[in-house]
């Protein structure tokens, strides 16, 4: 089991695990520049080489992933938007590996109406780029991954199947770099329905056929405000959604998925998730491994 959750960066950044210490969380995700803004945060190599070197000898938190800022588009028609959102991409990205994060999660971004197929290539451009121009990870430090995100399907977004986000992987030559993140919301909100063994079974049987499982290095764990098929981002707390405990349970306790981090962005209390929210994750962890290695034993 590897629960973790969204927690504030703080200025150094190592002030990151404590917060996910002190909800006892596995793993972290932070934002290392604002969310809503472009200007990038800038850190120095000291502040840099402290967070890996902690991160990389610390007893509990296996696992630090960064979110990129929302507002990139990779698949805006507007050129001036488009080069901004790779400048930010690539500047993420370059923290991300001198950190030594397990992977940037990006949202890819909106067509606004542009069409997916037409601004396919400018995407796929995008990632190479960011990928390429990048500073490289120090010595010994392991690859740091751009994780695509699926979307909750409003609009243009692009990325709202897995369809999409194979495409994308496909237009960027397989490129190895490139992973995915799957958020249970957004899946939830496009229409996929996983809150069943036979659910569960389907997305990984889809993740696998379209794009690969190895790929696929953490998911976002959230509940949802907005009903199967809803098209909109409404994180909910665990079982106070429509999801519920035991829809989470099913795909969280797939073999396939149950060692994954699971990374919460739920609201908590308005302030983002708490450890009684990593509790709640926990139990149905625990509830979805018990659905599939009941049916194991009964085999048996």
């Amino acid at each position: 089991m590897n629960i973790g959750a969204h927690v504030k960066g703080g200025g150094t950044l190592v002030p990151s695990l404590k917060a996910g210490v002190d909800i006892g969380v596995s793993s972290v995700q932070i934002f290392t520049q604002s969310p809503r803004m472009w200007k990038p945060s800038v850190y120095s190599p000291e502040v840099l080489e402290a967070f890996r070197t902690a991160q990389a000898t610390h007893p509990t938190i296996r696992d630090t992933f960064c979110h990129a800022t929302y507002l990139i588009n990779l698949a805006s028609p507007n050129p001036e938007l488009y080069e901004k959102s790779l400048v930010a991409l690539t500047h993420t990205l370059s923290v991300g590996r001198a950190m030594g994060s397990a992977g940037v999660v990006v949202h890819t971004g909106s067509h606004m109406g542009a069409g997916f197929e037409t601004q396919l290539p400018q995407i796929a451009e995008a990632f190479l780029r960011a990928l390429d121009d990048a500073d490289p990870a120090p010595d010994g430090v392991a690859e740091c991954p751009i994780l695509i995100e699926n979307t909750a399907g409003a609009g243009g977004t692009v990325g709202r199947s897995l369809e999409d986000i194979a495409a994308m992987i496909d237009a960027c030559g397989g490129d190895e770099r490139l992973g995915l993140c799957i958020d249970t919301q957004h899946l939830w909100a496009s229409g996929f329905d996983f809150s069943t063994k036979e659910g569960a079974n389907a997305l990984v049987a889809e993740i696998a056929d379209r794009i690969g499982l190895e790929r696929l290095r953490c998911f976002h764990l959230n509940d949802s405000k907005t009903p199967l098929g809803g098209n909109k981002d409404r994180h909910a707390n665990i079982d106070e959604g429509e999801i519920g405990q035991l829809g989470l349970a099913a795909l969280m306790g797939h073999p396939a998925m149950r060692d994954l981090p699971m990374i919460l962005e739920v609201p908590g209390d308005g302030d983002g998730p708490r450890a009684s929210d990593v509790l709640d994750a926990e139990a149905a962890w625990a509830l979805g491994v018990s659905l599939y290695d009941a049916t194991t034993k009964k085999k048996k």
